[in-house]
């Protein structure tokens, strides 16, 4: 069993954050994280609902083209991520886990871009067994959110952001999760991440 993440007292996150907002973390706070997770804006995730407001608050963030892997094991809380980014894009449709139908598209209800969730968990190919999904096609247009894509849609395009979702494993109640936000390439490089923390 992995230890526990770094001792936190979450109604301190609370009284600096009263809106629920996640907090951001020094990167040398973050104990557990894994070593080879590039350096980006760390935050703190006390709840479901905080990891679905940061979800709310990247939407306001995103833009047509673009590209956001999701890492982390099981639970991590990808998918509700993902459900708060569906809110904030005001998108059709319930964002559910796509595990058994790998890909779903979720058309806007407004003006912005159509969400496109997918979970390559049970692709063990890259971008070749994904091609089906037409993602290169639907990049353009969309924003395009894959779990579990590290080794599979990097070949996309050279922006994107990586988001890592650390929490502690083993049989624990712990609702803390670690997430850290890398842009990658152009598109990223003048946006400021830490902003999702305030």
């Amino acid at each position: 069993m992995e230890a526990p993440a770094a001792p936190h007292n979450p109604a301190e996150n609370r009284a600096e954050n009263p809106a629920g907002a996640p907090a951001a973390v020094p990167a040398e706070d973050v104990a557990g994280t894994p070593a080879d997770v590039p350096a980006g804006t760390r935050l703190t995730i006390t709840s479901p609902e905080q990891m679905k407001e940061l979800g709310r608050r990247l939407a306001e963030l995103l833009r047509a083209g673009d590209l956001v892997m999701l890492s982390g094991e099981l639970g991590a809380g990808k998918t509700t991520l993902t459900r708060g980014l569906g809110e904030g894009m005001d998108v059709r449709g319930a964002v559910t886990s796509p595990t058994f139908v790998i890909a779903r598209v979720h058309p806007s209800l407004g003006d912005g871009p159509p969400l496109v969730h997918v979970d390559a968990y049970r692709l063990a190919g890259g971008l070749d067994e994904m091609e089906d999904l037409d993602l290169d096609v639907s990049l353009p247009d969309s924003v395009i959110v894959v779990e579990w894509g590290e080794g599979k849609v990097e070949e996309l395009t050279e922006d994107r952001l990586q988001v890592v979702i650390h929490r502690a494993v083993g049989d624990t109640t712990d609702e803390v999760r670690h997430v850290t936000l890398t842009g990658l390439g152009e598109r990223w490089a003048a946006a400021d991440l830490r902003a999702l923390a305030a």
